[in-house]
């Protein structure tokens, strides 16, 4: 029998009602989301059930928000008796995948999230920096582009690593432009804008990093009950103290989907379970391998019916 590996959402997975469905119908689903609102000190699921999405596509409120629906959904799978083997999480996923593995605590996650999420929109002042995903271009042609761009004087560097020919880059407006204009130039297809509101997972995050890691630095990592897999370097993490760098380097550093769940598969997952709002990485997981199983659990009867 293969192995599973829980894989947790990032941003853009958020939509406002996410999550309801069990807050209404599982207790320790409702606890997690009651907890949240104690813990940050205001009514986040009240903003996740009602919105408005203008105020929830806020990365100060997407994050927490995101963190706080997936841990409800990991509550309810576990009364199924389903455990992981890895867990993983895209950018923002990855504190819910460490709560997932023991390393940190709810609490202590959706605190963090809070936090990093005014860090990052506090780095760049709006207007400044910028994202695009990239359709069709090789990871090495696309990367040799953003070198020549940003030497040129406008940073633009490789954000996210999604999926074969989906790939997000990020940086200064300028730089990003730039990208746009001349991705077929490269043999890409096209480059799509997106609605960000910052240059996330680039080195003009740096200075956010910085003062994430004075508030990681607060917490306690504990070791890890099952491996996880980080963005950074996508590869097994077991090590407290690493974990905790890395979360620090992550912020501007490229996410490496792709990697991240090409050694998963090598080590022998063959099922892929994503909890939470959304299903964005059900999709790149399949686009990366057909082989393999995807689960989505993002509903309550998902929860009942999925395993």
């Amino acid at each position: 029998m293969g192995k599973i590996a829980f894989v947790f959402p990032g941003q853009g997975a958020q939509a406002v009602g996410m999550g309801k469905d069990i807050y209404d119908a599982l207790p320790h689903s409702r606890a997690v989301f009651e907890k949240g609102d104690e813990v940050l000190g205001f009514p986040l699921s009240r903003l996740v059930f009602e919105g408005p999405d203008s105020d929830l596509k806020q990365t100060v409120n997407t994050q927490p928000a995101l963190v706080t629906t997936s841990v409800a959904y990991l509550e309810a799978l576990r009364e199924q008796g389903v455990n992981p083997d890895y867990v993983a999480g895209h950018s923002l996923g990855e504190y819910s995948a460490l709560v997932a593995a023991g390393v940190l605590s709810y609490e202590d996650a959706v605190s963090l999230v809070r936090l990093r999420g005014r860090f990052m929109e506090e780095a760049v002042p709006g207007g400044q920096g910028a994202m695009a995903a990239v359709l069709g271009a090789e990871r090495e042609a696309l990367t040799e582009l953003c070198r020549q761009i940003s030497d040129a004087g406008h940073v633009v560097e490789l954000a996210n690593v999604n999926c074969p020919g989906q790939i997000v880059v990020s940086g200064s407006k300028a730089g990003v432009e730039e990208v746009v204009q001349r991705v077929k130039e490269i043999g890409g297809k096209r480059a799509i804008p997106l609605e960000v509101s910052g240059p996330f997972h680039s080195s003009l995050m740096k200075e956010a990093a910085e003062r994430l890691a004075v508030e990681l630095g607060k917490v306690t990592f504990n070791t890890p009950s099952v491996p996880v897999i980080v963005n950074v370097n996508a590869t097994a993490v077991t090590e407290p103290d690493e974990i905790r760098e890395l979360l620090v380097r992550q912020v501007f550093s490229p996410v490496l989907w792709q990697d991240s769940v090409e050694w998963l598969i090598a080590a022998g997952v063959d099922t892929f379970v994503e909890i939470g709002s959304g299903n964005v990485l059900a999709g790149l997981i399949r686009k990366i391998d057909k082989t393999v199983k995807v689960v989505n659990i993002n509903s309550l009867e998902s929860v009942r019916t999925g395993w």
